[in-house]
């Protein structure tokens, strides 16, 4: 029996500009205030994740601590908190880019879910260091609903980098 092969397509390289503002998007995504709602995804974890594995020269541990620093911020949190989560995020994402590139958007989600677990353990016991109270086991559930949105957030984020500069009827990709 032989191998299927899926067809991949050939991707341009993300724009640096695109890159930014989609962590900026999340980063207002974040600033919608939920109070407790439980499984609300922590969308700047999970872009700033999406372009780590992708483009990791574009974004990686700094704009984790820019973008951490801008959470703690506007959240009011202890300030560094998600700045050293999403360092160790975007370092655990950088880490295994390489081979979760290797598979499907499924797949790739399950190894996603561990690294916003960690990062997510990472800001409970900050928040416990600080002094606050346990936030219940329901604060993880935002890791859950995070990698559901892996794959429609791949594609949406891929989708600029499917178009070729120039068309060109006689080019065969």
């Amino acid at each position: 029996m032989q191998p299927t092969h899926r067809s991949r397509r050939i991707l341009l390289p993300a724009r640096t500009w695109f890159v930014y503002l989609s962590l900026i998007v999340a980063l207002g995504l974040s600033y919608i205030p939920t109070g407790l709602l439980p499984g609300v995804p922590d969308w700047v974890a999970l872009v700033l994740t999406f372009w780590a594995i992708r483009e990791p020269l574009r974004a990686g541990m700094g704009a984790g601590f820019v973008f951490g620093l801008l959470v703690d911020i506007g959240h009011g949190a202890a300030m560094g908190q998600h700045a050293l989560a999403y360092v160790v995020l975007c370092y655990l994402a950088t880490s295994v880019s390489r081979r979760v590139l290797w598979f499907p958007p499924p797949q790739q989600a399950l190894h996603v879910l561990p690294m916003l677990l960690v990062a997510q353990v990472i800001m409970v016991l900050v928040r416990l260091l600080a002094g606050a109270e346990f936030p219940g086991w329901w604060y993880f559930l935002s890791s859950f609903t995070s990698i559901v949105l892996w794959v429609p957030l791949n594609f949406l984020l891929l989708l600029p980098q499917y178009q070729p500069v120039e068309r060109d009827e006689n080019r065969p990709i």
